[in-house]
């Protein structure tokens, strides 16, 4: 054999063996929202195409937008399954399962979704390993902090008794239910079609998401003030992870960061709170500020949802008190609380 043909010949040997090395793993990403929305294409996919590209190419991920693999509530053990690789969560959809993370469903805590993913990743990552140990944790999604939006105004606590109305999450739904109001338990998918039919009197959401859902319609009182928020969460299947070789962890490593969960959030949250400006333009829509006397009110209205939120974390082993100050505690450093 010639001296050129040998090395030629170990040279796509090496090459070969290369390739197989570098296996190609494709993900299945699943949402609930439909694929127009901010969520997807302000943060799903240049995530995703991040990924591809510090991969190079060797990682795929296939969307599954609009609950196409499964409801809405069951995206957390849909991820855990494996039924998705990947699951875009609201915790919040499955009441008393997460205590501690449900923290962050309290009103008037996060004034800013941008600066407020990355405070709420730091918080609460180390918390996942436990509270959430059958998945890998990975991004932290809060939205721009909504509001109640309803047919007729709502101006203080008072206002919601006897009133119907769709809550983000369990822990929005104990608050109305602590007001006198009814919750009606729908995601988010379906909350149109309760206020169309009347099931629903209001509803709480992020501002530009009333459009985006077709709610607009239906209502048109709205409040102005940075409620709640509702925060969403990535997780990937622990088993597909763990399956990766050590470089392809690294890029997925890279990739569930706070960092990156602050620029995953901020094209969602700017969309969110374009929604608002546009109901002030509108001659439609009634944008009610509160006074500083009504804001407290509401405040004061809530704060039996912390003691709450302490008993049920002890209840799960949890120390309440250091787990909230540590949540104060990464607000502040980001500048991300409610004041």
């Amino acid at each position: 054999m010639k001296i050129s043909q040998f090395i030629t010949g170990v040279a796509a040997f090496a090459l070969s063996a290369g390739m197989a090395q570098a296996q190609e793993v494709t993900f299945r990403l699943a949402h609930w929202v439909p694929p127009t929305h901010p969520i997807q294409t302000l943060g799903i996919e240049p995530w995703v195409e991040s990924i591809k590209e510090a991969s190079n190419g060797r990682i795929d991920i296939t969307i599954f937008p609009a609950q196409q693999l499964g409801a809405a509530p069951d995206h957390y053990d849909m991820a855990r399954d494996g039924i998705a690789d990947i699951s875009y969560v609201n915790p919040g959809y499955q009441a008393g399962r997460f205590p501690m993370y449900s923290l962050i469903e309290i009103p008037f805590h996060m004034n800013d979704s941008i600066a407020g993913a990355q405070a709420m990743h730091e918080w609460y990552a180390p918390i996942a390993e436990t509270e959430m140990s059958d998945v890998k944790f990975c991004i932290a999604n809060p939205h721009d902090p909504g509001t109640i939006h309803s047919k007729d105004p709502i101006m203080v606590p008072s206002d919601v008794k006897g009133k119907n109305v769709r809550p983000a999450h369990a822990t929005m739904s104990r608050f109305i239910s602590m007001l006198g109001g009814g919750p009606v338990q729908v995601p988010a998918p379906e909350a149109r079609e309760a206020i169309a039919n009347g099931t629903a009197d209001a509803i709480t959401f992020p501002w530009n998401s009333i459009y985006i859902f077709g709610i607009d319609s239906e209502t048109k009182q709205h409040l102005d003030m940075p409620f709640y928020v509702s925060a969403q969460l990535l997780l990937i299947n622990k088993a597909k992870y763990e399956g990766l070789p050590d470089d392809l962890k690294q890029v997925i490593d890279d990739h569930c960061t706070p960092e990156w969960s602050k620029k995953f959030s901020a094209g969602w949250a700017e969309n969110e709170a374009s929604g608002r400006q546009k109901m002030l333009d509108s001659d439609e829509h009634t944008v009610n500020v509160p006074t500083a006397e009504q804001v407290q009110m509401w405040r004061d209205a809530a704060a039996p949802l912390i003691d709450q939120w302490k008993e049920d974390v002890k209840a799960a082993g949890g120390d309440p008190d250091a787990i909230y100050q540590s949540y104060l505690d990464a607000l502040d450093r980001h500048s991300a609380r409610f004041d």
